[in-house]
């Protein structure tokens, strides 16, 4: 999408962004995903509420949720 839109953009076409149909499969997923790969996962990040929030799982590790404040802060900061 970004190479259409914005074709001279750095980042167009660099970004692995997943949508899922619900936050429960979004979750597991991504969680899967960074588990098997060793990856740097940061998320869920929910869009299109009023107010920046996002979801922590129980099972969540300290920086899981160190990285889940930073965006939620972020996000908070360009309101």
């Amino acid at each position: 999408m970004a190479r259409t839109k914005l074709p001279d953009s750095p980042v167009a076409g660099q970004a692995t962004v997943l949508i899922f149909p619900d936050l429960q499969t979004g979750n597991n997923t991504y969680k899967a995903v960074q588990r098997s790969a060793g990856a740097l996962a940061i998320g869920p990040v929910l869009q299109g509420l009023n107010k920046p929030v996002n979801d922590l799982s129980r099972g969540a590790l300290v920086a899981d949720i160190v990285n889940t404040v930073a965006i939620t802060a972020i996000q908070a900061g360009l309101e």
